[in-house]
């Protein structure tokens, strides 16, 4: 079963809950494909860690061969080449389509490999931790989630950490998921950034609920927005500063905590009947 945790922004527990269903499901993997800012790793703090580089081919010209056409330049979108007295390259803007390869019609250039980042995978416990970690500077780390996501084990839980926000990366993420949990806070700003998700995982048609992180009893603009788009809230995670101390020292709260163990299995079987239901639902 695969079961995506996605919010609109950073900083809202995205990785807090991926990480705890990740743990009290036991034999699982949890995949990082927040590749511009991975931390999961700091939780879990696998062992047994095996690397693999990720590349992505960029242009190469052979100026001895072009004739100045510029049909490579204007082919490109990104501008990422560019004529003086010969092509240039611009690599960090490149989003490696392959287009300007195939319509030189001069056959000036060919594609040669960079590399953009590393997937690594080891071992905490029951869980196989994957990490995508993007270099700094690329422009696209869908390379490196779909090689992530190549981990999924059919027999288990994956556990698939996104992306903040509603980007290309975030789609990525989320396309083979069985469910999706949307993460919130209480507060207006979290409001429009669910929104945001919320239409995402509406157009690719995912089952989906709430959970509502840093919650108090004051007013919620959140729980009133789930409320009036008849969302289904899984779960209320109440505003404690000892899970803000135990995050701090990259404990993992279930871990260590028996109370919050619970909330968390409870809510993966929550997740599980939700998944089951719409399979019976919608075969």
């Amino acid at each position: 079963m695969n079961i995506a945790v996605l919010s609109g922004k950073g900083g809202t527990g995205k990785t807090f809950i991926s990480v705890n269903l990740s743990e009290v499901a036991g034999n699982s993997t949890y995949i990082d494909c927040d590749v511009e800012e991975p931390n999961g790793h700091l939780f879990f703090k696998p062992t047994n860690i095996t690397r693999n580089s990720i590349y992505v081919n960029i242009p190469e010209v052979d100026n001895n061969i072009c004739t100045g056409c510029k049909k490579c330049v204007g082919f490109c979108k990104f501008n990422a080449l560019a004529y003086t007295n010969k092509v240039l390259v611009f690599e960090d803007v490149c989003h490696s389509c392959g287009g300007c390869s195939i319509i030189c019609p001069a056959n000036a250039i060919t594609e040669k490999k960079k590399e953009i980042g590393i997937v690594e995978k080891g071992i905490s416990n029951n869980v196989s931790v994957i990490s995508g970690i993007m270099n700094i500077g690329e422009v696209s780390g869908v390379p490196i989630i779909k090689e992530s996501l190549k981990y999924i084990d059919n027999n288990n839980y994956n556990i698939i950490d996104c992306p903040p926000g509603s980007s290309c990366i975030v789609m990525d993420s989320i396309k083979d998921a069985d469910y999706c949990i949307l993460v919130a806070e209480p507060t207006i700003f979290g409001s429009h950034n669910l929104n945001m998700v919320y239409d995402l995982v509406k157009l690719f048609n995912k089952p989906h609920g709430v959970v509502l992180n840093k919650y108090t009893d004051k007013n919620n603009p959140i729980e009133e927005f789930c409320n009036e788009k008849n969302i289904n809230i899984l779960e209320k995670i109440y505003f404690d500063k000892s899970i803000g101390n135990l995050n701090s020292n990259g404990e993992i709260v279930s871990r260590v905590n028996d109370k919050y163990k619970e909330l968390f299995s409870s809510l993966l079987e929550k997740v599980t009947k939700e998944v089951w239901h719409a399979e019976i639902t919608n075969p």
